[in-house]
């Protein structure tokens, strides 16, 4: 069975540096899959790299074991891939549902129409709430996102993600910028994600890492250091020489 996502020698240079340098992962379906490292390590850069954000220099990237190396970032959206980021990228003026009901349009295709008839399609109302339901947004779908706490803001991109129906679900700190309570209540929502998604995180703080994700992969400088279990990364001296041992479990990635 092919991987969910994999990549193979995957290189992303800015002029003569290196971001991600020959970096070959493959992730089977329904892993539970973290990405650390400390700063400057090319977390970001591989995942805006594997999502489309940003053009690999070289190195291909299969999601289901199609290339998709060289798709725009909508096509891979298309194909099953979707993301949240570090910085959330949510219409702040638009309704809670809104903003899940406009993910849906787009996944079918139809976004000229949902200007004119989002509040008149049922189908895709009924399907927006279900995936508000889930993230306990329910109560706030006539809310303005604006108006939102940042937690909750975080809790709505993880529907909007849903909306596209992505097979692999690419997460970028999820929970950048919230309070530790907030945290906890994102990661249960991420852990309570079916198994049949694949998920990649990016996270910072190692508390979660370690509870969360079955296997992990540390980058440093670009390129793989280890990848195992949270045991094996726990327990390996080269991860904790540049990384664990240093900055402790709620180091900064």
């Amino acid at each position: 069975m092919s991987a969910a996502i994999e990549t193979s020698n995957l290189t992303v240079q800015f002029g003569n540096f290196s971001a991600v340098n020959n970096v070959s992962l493959s992730i089977q379906a329904g892993a539970r899959h973290a990405l650390i490292g400390p700063n400057g390590a090319g977390k970001t850069s591989l995942v805006h790299a594997l999502t489309g954000s940003i053009a690999a220099t070289s190195g291909t990237i299969l999601v289901g074991g199609e290339d998709v190396t060289r798709m725009p970032q909508r096509l891979r959206v298309r194909h099953g891939l979707a993301r949240t980021f570090q910085i959330n990228q949510l219409f702040r003026g638009l309704s809670v549902l809104d903003n899940v009901t406009l993910a849906i349009f787009e996944r079918e295709s139809k976004t000229r129409a949902f200007w004119r008839s989002a509040a008149a399609d049922r189908a895709v109302i009924a399907e927006a709430r279900e995936h508000l339901a889930f993230v306990h947004l329910e109560n706030f779908a006539d809310r303005s996102v604006h108006s939102l706490p940042y937690g909750l803001q975080r809790l709505l991109e993880i529907a909007i993600a849903l909306a596209t129906r992505p097979r692999v679900l690419v997460l970028d700190e999820p929970a950048a910028g919230v309070p530790a309570a907030q945290s906890e209540a994102i990661f249960e929502r991420i852990h309570a994600l079916p198994r049949d998604l694949t998920l990649l995180f990016v996270e910072h703080d190692m508390g979660l890492v370690f509870r969360f994700a079955e296997r992990i992969t540390v980058l440093v400088a670009g390129q793989v250091l280890s990848e195992g279990t949270p045991a094996e990364i726990s327990a390996d001296p080269r991860v904790r020489e540049v990384y664990l041992g240093r900055r402790g479990h709620h180091a900064a990635a």
